[in-house]
């Protein structure tokens, strides 16, 4: 395999990366003008909400099972249009049953597109034989941020939703279409490390189990922030309304930065200890936002758990294709990427149910003690660590997809 070939894998997967982000902000913050549309109303509105994770979920575990017959490349090369006309469907309905079709066609794509995105990261990655996969997810949180910002453009001249998502759709589908071509299928293990293929094949998924509730732990954090930052702000600690809008949006711009630069850190220092790192930033993050006595301190919380939750599902996802080799990493991150819309579920009613029946402030201290989990798993990736913190593997020859 050609460094030109791997260079063109990375960027065609970064694009893809970057459009999957744009595509879940554009709907998940267009939420309100999708409810007004369709009429759908407040006790109904949780029902939608919770059924695109659950189906997202079942295309995830679907995925592990249709990567045994066919490449990864091949399911994000189709899933992806799909996700985008499954965005366009929902700004396009009138009917209630409409809406119903189109996001559940999002939800199930969404995690055949999810899965199969993290595969391909993770055996680019071992090609490479350094760490990158943390910057595939910095191309998400841009694409968080773009997406974001068109739909604030839509709301603010108040255009109907197809006029907002269509030339996005427009511009992106036939993009990560053509990029596609260039995607780069390979094996996820290390080829030869008997070790590691025995292991494995001894312990199953069991050796998963700890990576699963890092994952989940991990998003139960990030749908705090997403779900009740603003809340928190505005109830808690007595912001104006429009103040409350400004933690998610440092919390993004925070988690970019940290992706950015994140797999400079996984060189340097490996991956245990830019884990480790960031666990600790996280729950010191949801710890001072608990205590804040001011609008100042509860944003510097909201900034610390951005730098610190930004690192660990990348390199979750990087630990799981080094612990199961081969076809098996790729189920091994299959079921791993079920467990991110197991957090994102769980989060934000727990979160909010605490904070209705107890305190807000102390409803942060749960996530805090979730993330903290992460530092009795932090072994689990140490190998990882090894082989990319130094760059001393050896790139390896890699089908092409």
């Amino acid at each position: 395999m050609t460094d030109a070939r791997l260079r063109h894998g990375r960027a065609s997967l970064g694009l893809s990366f970057f459009a999957q982000g744009v595509a879940f902000a554009l709907l998940v913050t267009r939420l309100p003008a999708i409810q007004d549309r369709y009429g759908i109303s407040d006790a109904l509105l949780p029902v939608f909400l919770a059924a695109v994770p659950i189906l997202a979920g079942v295309g995830s575990f679907g995925t592990e099972q249709l990567v045994k017959r066919v490449r990864p490349s091949a399911v994000l090369r189709w899933s992806q249009p799909v996700v985008l006309l499954a965005l366009l469907g929902v700004g396009a309905g009138s009917e209630m049953w409409q809406v119903a079709v189109a996001l559940g066609a999002f939800g199930l794509s969404v995690g055949a597109l999810d899965a199969s995105m993290n595969m391909l990261g993770v055996s680019l990655q071992r090609a490479y034989g350094r760490s990158i996969m943390i910057a595939f997810h910095a191309a998400y949180s841009l694409g968080g941020i773009a997406g974001a910002s068109f739909a604030w453009v839509g709301a603010h001249w108040d255009l109907a939703l197809v006029v907002s998502y269509l030339p996005v759709v427009g511009v992106l589908l036939p993009g990560v279409f053509v990029g596609s071509r260039w995607y780069v299928d390979g094996g996820t293990g290390v080829a030869g490390d008997v070790g590691v293929e025995e292991r494995a094949a001894r312990g199953g998924f069991r050796l998963l189990l700890p990576l699963c509730l890092v994952m989940t732990f991990a998003y139960i954090g990030d749908s705090t922030v997403s779900n009740w930052s603003a809340k928190y702000l505005e109830d808690v600690l007595g912001s104006s309304e429009q103040t409350a809008t400004l933690p998610y949006n440092i919390y993004m711009v925070t988690t970019l930065v940290g992706r950015a630069v994140g797999d400079l850190g996984v060189r340097r220092f490996g991956a245990v200890g830019v884990v480790r790192c960031g666990t600790l930033l996280a729950a010191g993050g949801f710890g001072v936002v608990a205590v804040a006595p001011g609008v100042g301190v509860g944003m510097l919380g909201f900034t610390m758990l951005g730098f610190g939750l930004c690192v660990i599902v990348p390199q979750t996802f990087a630990a799981a294709g080094r612990l199961f080799p081969g076809t098996r990493g790729n189920a091994a991150i299959a079921r791993l990427n079920v467990f991110n819309y197991v957090g994102f579920l769980v989060g934000a009613p727990l979160v909010g149910a605490l904070g209705e029946a107890w305190s807000y402030r102390g409803a942060m201290l749960v996530p805090m003690g979730l993330v903290l989990v992460t530092l009795v798993y932090a072994r689990s990736f140490s190998a990882d660590a090894d082989r990319y913190g130094g760059g001393h593997e050896r790139a390896r020859t890699v089908d092409v997809g």
